[in-house]
């Protein structure tokens, strides 16, 4: 099992149960994990062998049709918490073959004809793939609640329309890792300043994140909600400590192998005479 620098499984330390107060996290904290910067980055490199090998072995076995089985990274953080950097670090590090990545923005008008839900059911992944959704469904009860985008009794609505839609995509098969990566403000503001004196990072700066940011203790009040009514025993949150990177980056890769993990995909046996393929192969 995966526990290289644990003192723990972190899916459990970084676990949201009842009584969890986001408000008594510090971003700045790496709980669970006992190494430094340097044997975090040794580690994140073992875990990316690991992580390439089970998601081979778990799209091999959805194309012999052996399994039903795919994982959904589901990825929630206020803007420049590193979102990014897990898709690239964590996730790009395995066979691309096997990955479905969504990137939700502001929903289209043909999306916005249908019920909140329509456009995140049509990106949930197939067998065999690790599907990961930088930002969610959950926009619609963060930014929307945040900027009253919907009636307050349509948020509320959603919320249980939320546990339901991931109640029946658990049982479909799919393993459900809800993360959000919780940054400090004051790391935020650092983190879009060096956006802005850097050129190479000019793209990345939106000069509507600092509209957000003056909104802050309402989005963490709106992520304490989500909390309070979407953590459940099928799909429950974790939030990661997201100051440091490198620790980020190595907590929701262990979130992960833990899924996978918990799966155990399996080679799938050949379907054909191995030795007879051997002999055809060497007389050919």
């Amino acid at each position: 099992m995966s526990t290289r620098g644990w003192s723990g499984e972190a899916s459990e330390i970084l676990r949201v149960d009842k009584g969890f107060r986001l408000a008594d996290v510090d971003p700045g904290d790496r709980p669970g994990y006992d190494g430094d910067k340097k044997s975090g980055q040794k580690d994140l490199a073992v875990g990316i062998e690991s992580l390439g090998q089970l998601q081979e072995r778990l799209f091999a076995e959805s194309r012999t049709g052996d399994t039903t089985d795919s994982v959904l990274l589901v990825l929630q953080a206020m803007d420049s918490a590193g979102k990014g950097g897990i898709v690239r670090h964590v996730v790009g590090g395995v066979d691309p073959q096997g990955i479905a990545l969504t990137a939700f923005k502001a929903p289209t008008d043909e999306e916005r004809a249908h019920d909140f839900l329509w456009r995140v059911e049509q990106r949930l992944p197939e067998p065999g793939f690790i599907g990961v959704f930088d930002r969610s469904h959950y926009e619609d009860v963060l930014i929307g609640k945040v900027r009253t985008l919907a009636p307050e009794q349509e948020i509320e609505r959603r919320y249980d329309a939320i546990n339901e839609f991931e109640a029946q995509t658990s049982a479909s098969g799919i393993r459900i890792v809800k993360v959000m990566l919780h940054i400090s403000p004051e790391e935020q503001k650092e983190r879009l300043m060096e956006r802005l004196e850097r050129p190479d990072k000019h793209w990345k700066y939106n000069p509507g994140d600092v509209d957000e940011r003056m909104l802050w203790p309402r989005y963490m009040d709106a992520y304490q909600t989500v909390f309070d009514r979407t953590s459940t025993e099928v799909a429950p949150w974790h939030v990661v400590p997201a100051n440091s990177k490198w620790y980020a980056r190595l907590a929701v890769q262990e979130l992960l192998l833990k899924a996978l993990e918990a799966i155990d995909p399996q080679w799938p046996a050949a379907d054909y005479d191995i030795e007879a393929e051997k002999k055809r192969l060497a007389a050919s």
